[in-house]
């Protein structure tokens, strides 16, 4: 920037009294940052309380193992082979939702701890997490639209 730039606007705002600071195009609201409101604490609060969530997760994937005790060999029972295959899908379903838990949990917590990443960067994990932890599809196949 030019000298004679900087004499120009040391000007101005001797003229006009104090300009107001604007954080990523928020406007300004007699020289604070409107909503914007982060706490530190409560980021990581929150990714605790979602990588907990493992532990009950976790908890429920040991009761449905233990249910499955003693099934033995499904080859000469319809319904022992349907139930075997239905454990295996809720047993592949809850550990993907224990392994959500600890990695969104995860996510909250280090942007709690450095508030660093941008709103994009944080975006892009979350879909992320989308691709890596997708849903089954449906029982019944898709719904139709109306």
């Amino acid at each position: 920037m030019a000298w004679d730039e900087w004499e120009q606007i040391k000007a101005d705002v001797a003229a006009n009294g104090p300009a107001g600071m604007q954080l990523n195009q928020a406007p300004s609201e007699g020289g604070t940052s409107g909503d914007l409101n982060s706490n530190r604490k409560t980021w990581v609060r929150v990714g605790e309380g979602v990588t907990g969530l493992k532990d009950g997760v976790g908890k429920a994937l040991t009761k449905l193992a233990d249910g499955q005790t003693g099934l033995g060999d499904t080859s000469g029972s319809v319904s022992a082979a349907a139930q075997k295959e239905l454990y295996d899908s809720w047993k592949k379903y809850v550990s993907d939702v224990r392994g959500r838990c600890g990695t969104l949990g995860g996510l909250l917590q280090k942007v709690g701890h450095d508030l660093s990443k941008t709103d994009e960067e944080a975006a892009a994990e979350l879909e992320k997490l989308k691709v890596t932890y997708k849903d089954t599809e449906p029982v019944g196949g898709q719904s139709k639209e109306k």
